[in-house]
């Protein structure tokens, strides 16, 4: 099959596409032909070696010194089941799924993975919408939802909210009947708008120390607050999350200020989220903000758009093309 290998921490170029060995499903696990997967800001900081604050030595003994030592990385994909491996109900080849890896390997023609990670893609939903909608969607429900609890008549200001976590963020708090504000760039305010945002900041000249509005819920899914300027931005009880924090963040981050928590870590992966997302997308409540979908073998373009900070929602290879 072919693959895109990352060999060794570096730019864009270092993600290529070479040959490997088809993988095959053990027990419990599905083989997927992958039609569509996302490359994420998580790929990108993987293939670069590019960890928050205070992460780089843990990270790197954790995940490889040089380079990652699985190689094939991508989390979020939807495919084809090609073959079923021992115990495996539920699922047969041919039927159309989507959900993620846990972690690697969805940049790939097939991926071997538990069957509890994908569940049956509406026939309706295209297989890049599902693909797209998944990373960013993941991490919008675990902490608005799983973490803050967000209710209905709430204050939620969204931080890069025309990024693949924003986006869905944006389009989470306005279902969830919260008052939605979202900082980007000016020239996504339209989107946003589009996608529920009651109020939409430039980012290039919001100055968060003068803002008078506070909010129940501040996401920030960039890193561009500290946990002290953060928190002056919360309503009384209120929680700041930050998507992006260093470690000294993860660690301090949890204590309650003077406003409210603050919240970080790694979105959990749930197989319900899959499910709701791709429910909200067949019945055209989500949109995936897909920027553009490409071939694999310009997987090297997809994660320069990514390192360049300026996609808007989403970027999708196609294995297959």
């Amino acid at each position: 099959m072919r693959a895109v290998v990352v060999d060794r921490y570096g730019p864009p170029e270092v993600a290529r596409v070479a040959e490997l060995p088809d993988p095959q499903p053990g027990p419990g696990q599905v083989l997927v032909r992958v039609v569509a997967a996302a490359v994420s800001s998580g790929d990108a900081r993987m293939r670069a070696g590019r960890f928050p604050a205070g992460f780089a030595l843990p990270a790197r003994i954790a995940i490889g010194v040089r380079g990652p030592r699985r190689r094939v990385l991508g989390f979020a994909l939807s495919g084809v089941v090609e073959a079923v491996g021992e115990g495996v109900d539920g699922l047969a080849p041919g039927e159309e799924v989507a959900g993620s890896t846990g972690g690697t390997g969805a940049h790939a023609e097939l991926v071997a993975l538990p069957a509890a990670k994908v569940v049956p893609k509406p026939a309706g939903v295209p297989h890049e919408h599902a693909a797209a909608a998944l990373f960013g969607g993941h991490t919008a429900l675990h902490f608005l939802h799983d973490v803050a609890g967000l209710r209905a008549g709430q204050r939620v200001l969204v931080i890069g909210a025309a990024g693949a976590v924003g986006s869905s963020a944006v389009q989470v708090a306005r279902l969830a009947g919260a008052h939605v504000t979202g900082v980007a760039s000016a020239s996504n305010a339209d989107l946003l708008r589009r996608l529920g945002a009651d109020a939409v900041l430039d980012r290039a000249t919001v100055d968060y120390d003068a803002l008078e509005e506070r909010f129940d819920v501040v996401l920030d899914a960039v890193g561009a607050l500290s946990p002290a300027r953060g928190r002056r931005l919360l309503a009384d009880g209120g929680m700041l999350i930050l998507v992006v924090a260093s470690l000294w963040q993860t660690i301090v981050g949890q204590t309650v200020g003077a406003r409210g928590p603050v919240r970080t870590g790694v979105a959990a992966d749930r197989r319900e989220h899959v499910e709701r997302l791709l429910g909200l997308l067949e019945r055209g409540e989500l949109d995936p903000v897909l920027q553009e979908a490409m071939p694999m073998a310009e997987v090297a373009r997809a994660h320069a758009i990514v390192d360049s900070g300026h996609k808007v929602g989403n970027v999708v290879v196609l294995p297959g093309a």
